[in-house]
């Protein structure tokens, strides 16, 4: 199972990492495109849909977010006190990720209503989609993004299993514990120095209170957004939410920790300021 995921990773990171940083952002945005279409269809397995409604639910996924990314593009720069239909989407996934998301986990409700179950899934995906498009338009900056997901996730996992005593959700994700989350944060926490050292000159986003405060929320929400997938699973019964990528589960458990970080930095990045 190590070795499988282990060569999978070797595999597909590369070939992540070089569309990432090479391509431009039109085809950027159509590499992704079919993830979101697998994410989509995982997402409404989960949801307990039948076929016909996977369908339903995978188009209007696609077709809304399409939707939304090119009348984004097309408004361009905008006024003040006001957000292009993307910022919008960002806007309600942290709202989503802030407020119901941590009541949804800590009350452990087992919501079985399709709607409900549709509406949350549209926020899971396409405002992460959205973000990961857009952000590509700077693609050291975004993978510098992505580099905090990826740690803290690693440094948890790694953290957790040699050192794990106390465990951090066990009616949700049994393997999780509160030493891996403090291992998350001390590697993110190394990480960000880092770079600050070897980058802040020529990168403002990077520097002072601002920048310190974002690589935590942005670890801190990557850690819910694996939470609220794994609840998801459970509740469905499954361990992975698909078998798409070897070794690795499906498109969801590769990207649980964006669903709830990126939408968060998209906001900030291009809006907060």
């Amino acid at each position: 199972m190590l070795t499988t995921r282990l060569i999978t990773a070797a595999i597909l990171l590369p070939l992540f990492v070089g569309a990432l940083l090479g391509l431009p952002n039109k085809y950027w945005a159509a590499v992704l495109f079919p993830l979101l279409l697998a994410g989509s269809w995982e997402w409404a397995k989960l949801a307990g849909y039948q076929r016909n409604g996977r369908w339903l639910f995978s188009s209007a996924v696609l077709l809304t977010g399409l939707s939304v990314l090119l009348a984004s593009f097309e408004i361009g720069s905008v006024a003040a006190f006001y957000l292009p239909p993307d910022g919008i989407a960002y806007g309600v996934a942290v709202l989503f990720w802030l407020l119901p998301a941590p009541a949804w986990l800590k009350g452990k409700w087992r919501v079985t209503n399709p709607l409900a179950l549709g509406l949350t899934g549209w926020i899971v995906l396409v405002p992460t989609w959205l973000a990961l498009t857009r952000l590509q338009a700077q693609p050291l900056q975004l993978l510098v993004l992505l580099g905090i997901v990826w740690i803290a996730d690693s440094a948890a996992y790694l953290t957790g299993r040699s050192l794990g005593r106390r465990k951090l959700a066990p009616d949700i994700s049994p393997g999780k514990t509160w030493e891996g989350v403090a291992g998350a944060v001390i590697a993110v926490a190394v990480y960000y120095a880092v770079l600050r050292f070897a980058f802040a000159p020529a990168t403002s986003w990077l520097g002072g209170a601002g920048g310190m405060i974002l690589f935590g929320a942005i670890t801190i929400m990557s850690i819910e957004g694996d939470l609220f997938e794994s609840w998801i699973k459970r509740q469905a019964g499954v361990k992975d939410s698909g078998s798409l990528l070897p070794g690795h589960g499906g498109v969801l458990d590769r990207i649980d920790g964006l669903t709830a970080s990126m939408p968060l930095a998209a906001l900030v990045l291009f809006y907060a300021g």
